[in-house]
């Protein structure tokens, strides 16, 4: 699969989501589960997306050994529901630095139909801290990792993005500003401030340079009002970018859909 065909999909009326977890990361249900879900939502295209083993303990990630069975269990549903949807094996792969990215020959010798790269993690002295998690979380990381600097975190953020981008080696850039809204929780009014500002133009022009296909991901919609990227980045960034894939990162099967209308509306208002 390569990303000429995901913007052929993504650009047709059949429903699609490649952004998805389940049993083998952070994900509630079984992947069965979620076809099921899928399906019923009228889903024609679904890709399941695990968070990529880490070298570390980390509750969100599959762990390396799990990556054959969840290769193989991708196979097994092709063969009970493909005759109904189209499944698609893929990986959010944590951007940790140049030696553990999806460029790595590990992650791109995988039989992947497409790569997903995405920053969680930011580094902390010898180790790196999850940024990624529920705002109470956040909160308690800043405090024991950072000394509340949130401006200094927002930066780490984005200085691995834009390492993640020029590493390359994915297809789909995920939730680019994530970031933001802990950071927007942490300290309000963040992202209206000039610095934090460049720091996402900055990303966002190197995402247009590369021809890195977009993702807006829809996960906070009904519970936080916000995509990813942020509404007032989208007729910068959608007006040069090479495709935009409309994703819901679902990890429960109600949430297969959510907030794909909304987005699919917002982008025909903006001409997108």
């Amino acid at each position: 699969m390569t990303a000429d065909d995901i913007i052929e999909i993504t650009g047709s009326t059949d429903r699609y989501n490649f952004h998805s977890h389940t049993q083998f990361c952070d994900g509630r249900v079984s992947m069965e589960e979620m076809v099921v879900a899928a399906i019923g939502s009228g889903m024609k295209h679904w890709g399941f997306s695990p968070h990529s083993p880490v070298p570390f303990e980390s509750p969100c990630n599959m762990s390396e050994s799990d990556v054959k069975p969840y290769l193989d269990e991708v196979e097994r549903l092709k063969g009970v529901y493909g005759d109904r949807i189209r499944l698609y094996a893929s990986m959010e792969i944590d951007y940790l630095g140049g030696d553990w990215c999806a460029s790595t020959p590990y992650f791109s010798s995988l039989p992947l139909d497409y790569r997903i790269g995405s920053v969680h993690f930011v580094p902390c002295g010898d180790q790196y801290v999850d940024v990624d998690g529920n705002f109470e979380s956040f909160k308690v990381k800043m405090a024991r990792y950072f000394d509340n600097d949130i401006r200094h975190v927002v930066e780490l953020f984005y200085r691995q993005s834009m390492a993640m981008v020029e590493e390359g080696g994915f297809d789909i850039i995920g939730h680019l500003d994530k970031i933001g809204h802990n950071a927007s929780l942490f300290q309000p009014g963040i992202e209206d401030e000039a610095w934090y500002n460049e720091l996402v133009f900055g990303l966002i022009d190197l995402v247009i340079e590369k021809r890195v296909l977009v993702e807006v991901n829809t996960k906070t919609f009904e519970s936080a009002d916000r995509f990813f990227p942020e509404l007032r980045y989208w007729n910068r960034l959608f007006g040069s970018v090479s495709g935009i894939v409309v994703n819901s990162d679902a990890h429960y099967p109600d949430r297969v859909n959510l907030g794909r209308d909304a987005a699919l509306s917002c982008l025909k208002s903006c001409n997108l």
